[in-house]
């Protein structure tokens, strides 16, 4: 069944905001109009439109999750912007994606930032953190004025499968596959370690980790571990995207989702082996003409790794921050 909201793509831009819409926590109308634009964000920019926390959350929000909607005065949707709690040991903070209709300018975008951060105040205050897919100057325009900042930037590399390199494990590691519960804690030490300056990844518990491995994509055969006579050093955690994530194939595509080296274990080689390990494992075992991770911008030298490995910058993504009070007045 087609859906009610439809988004064709008019040239003049659309600043008139006919109402915009609350919803804690999101429903079925929330989840149309992501869908809605998301078909359009794809059709114009070749890639999805929200982020994949976002889109889990939409279909399965927690009661703290908000979405904010803005209608024309035809009721088309001009964009939308979603925020949910943040499982990890972090303070309190919301994490979610903010798209805007192809037509739609920075009044909008004003507009939704706007109804995030009351939503928050009126919870009782917090940290937002809100993401863009790709960069959008209409976006980055009304955060800026808003208070906003640019927490930082996420870069999107793909490479083709398979790479012309073979694992080369430093001696004395041995390689298996993830095991649930019997390598939940010694996974957690180890991801916190690697991560402790993450503002994402480097605070999980043991219900963070619980949740990715509900998820339907979660493969433990495709969560590589590395491990020498002092424990585990190392991991490479996969994910398969079985739809079609890049605008210009239709094939699954193979992530690699989190891969981490123990403080005391880098700079032997093992973070490299680990990359191949995984992609060899994405495009031998699931068979992935694609790979594709996600890098902190800021990280250069990880970006010069990737890149010699054959990974290219696809796409630029950017997250925009701010601590809301429970008196707006006092945010900053």
């Amino acid at each position: 069944m087609p859906g009610r909201y439809r988004l064709p793509m008019p040239e003049p831009r659309c600043d008139e905001v006919a109402t915009v819409a609350t919803a804690r926590p999101p429903g079925a109308r929330e989840r149309e109009v992501a869908r809605a634009l998301d078909t359009a964000h794809r059709a114009t920019h070749g890639h999805e439109a929200l982020n994949a926390a976002t889109i889990a959350d939409l279909e399965n929000p927690s009661p703290a999750s908000v979405s904010v909607v803005a209608f024309d005065p035809d009721d088309r949707p001009l964009g939308l912007a979603h925020m949910a709690p943040h499982d990890t040991l972090q303070a309190p903070r919301l994490a979610g994606s903010i798209v805007l209709a192809s037509d739609a300018g920075p009044v909008v975008a004003h507009r939704l930032l706007d109804g995030l951060v009351t939503a928050c105040a009126d919870a009782g205050g917090g940290r937002i953190v809100v993401w863009t897919q790709g960069t959008d100057d209409d976006v980055d325009r009304a955060a800026m004025a808003d208070g906003f900042t640019r927490e930082r930037e996420q870069l999107q590399m793909t490479v083709a499968l398979p790479i012309d390199e073979s694992p080369r494990w430093p001696i004395g590691v041995t390689v298996r596959a993830f095991v649930p519960d019997l390598d939940d804690d010694a996974w957690l030490a180890v991801n916190n370690r690697a991560f402790a300056n993450h503002p994402d990844q480097g605070s999980w518990v043991a219900d963070t980790l619980a949740r990715r491995r509900r998820e339907p994509w979660f493969d433990p055969a495709g969560f590589l571990l590395a491990f020498d006579a002092r424990g585990l050093a190392g991991f490479c955690w996969t994910k398969v995207h079985q739809h079609a994530v890049l605008g210009d194939t239709p094939d699954p595509v193979g992530e690699i989702f989190v891969i981490g080296v123990d403080p005391d274990h880098q700079g032997g080689g093992l973070g490299r082996a680990l990359v191949v390990g995984g992609l060899d494992h994405l495009v031998r075992v699931r068979g992935c003409p694609t790979g594709m991770l996600y890098l902190a911008a800021r990280n250069t030298a990880a970006l010069a790794l990737y890149r010699s490995l054959g990974f290219h910058v696809r796409r630029t993504d950017r997250a925009y921050a701010i601590e809301v009070a429970a008196d707006r007045r006092a945010r900053s």
